[in-house]
């Protein structure tokens, strides 16, 4: 599995390459390039060759979209750890973007992000000439904006200082971590040409993973050190916000967790042999320390 493992992150690594070679003016692109390959895990790639792989198709024809899932989730983080929002001054255990170079840059950087993850996903389109990509993009397009992310981080955002309840704190998880999780499964089973049924049961596992990937933050987020998960630990509770923990307390989050990620791992047994390396990696989430 590490070989294996190793070998795909490799592999999306090399092609991001080419949507970050640098042109005029190159600050732009060096701002981008540091966040994108400040070390991140590349779980949502891995997650959408994988689903296009367990469907039977062909992992070449998923890595553009491979990359503009990144590309996004990179600029939800730059975005993030801005004074505005988090106000974190490490990321991966580097500077954060706006402490690297600027605050002014570091929002261009998410904003460069954004775009060209769409440039990506479109021109793919273009040039195959088939309206799956299309769906996949557009997939990924209503799960990363208002109806997904963006209006996760809102409510995150207007639940500050305040005790958020059970259902407004799910609808957090949901849209701000979930639904980019979702995305990646749901494209990657539609490129690779699986059905509605395959894509509905991903948008599934996806929220299953997703949340439990959330709740293991939360829990990292009391219980390691800012050595270990590359950023400080106790933001949630410095910055007032409610979390999986202050909600439900630990022991539960422990138990949810646990029976989110056995839960999504069965699920990938629906998919046989083509979802061994998903249901493998699925499995490696659940004993994350960072």
């Amino acid at each position: 599995m590490k070989n294996s493992l190793n070998e795909r992150i490799d592999l999306i690594n090399s092609n991001f390459k080419k949507y970050l070679s640098p042109i005029y003016p190159e600050l732009i692109y060096e701002a981008m390039g540091y966040s994108v390959f400040a070390g991140g895990k590349r779980l949502r790639p891995l997650l959408l060759i994988g689903a296009c792989e367990a469907v039977g198709g062909n992992i070449e024809d998923a890595l553009p979209f491979a990359c503009a899932i990144e590309m996004i989730h990179t600029y939800t983080l730059i975005h993030d750890d801005l004074p505005a929002m988090d106000n974190d001054d490490y990321r991966r255990g580097k500077l954060t973007c706006h402490k690297k170079f600027s605050e002014d840059i570091a929002i261009l950087a998410g904003d460069g992000l954004l775009n060209l993850a769409f440039e990506t996903m479109l021109e793919t389109a273009s040039q195959k000439r088939d309206f799956k990509y299309v769906d996949a993009a557009l997939t990924i397009g209503n799960l990363c904006g208002v109806k997904g992310t963006v209006g996760g981080q809102v409510v995150d955002l207007l639940s500050e200082d305040k005790k958020a309840d059970e259902k407004t704190l799910l609808y957090i998880h949901d849209k701000k971590t979930a639904a980019l999780i979702q995305a990646a499964l749901m494209a990657g089973a539609i490129i690779g040409g699986g059905s509605k049924d395959d894509i509905s049961k991903f948008e599934s596992i996806g929220y299953d993973l997703g949340i439990a990937f959330q709740i293991k933050d939360d829990i990292l987020d009391v219980t390691s050190t800012t050595e270990v998960l590359g950023k400080p630990v106790g933001s949630d509770d410095k910055n007032n916000k409610s979390t999986y923990i202050s909600i439900f307390g630990m022991e539960k989050a422990q138990k949810d967790y646990k029976e989110l990620s056995e839960r999504a791992s069965q699920k990938l047994k629906d998919f046989g042999d083509g979802a061994n390396f998903l249901y493998e990696y699925s499995k490696l989430l659940t004993d994350r320390i960072n």
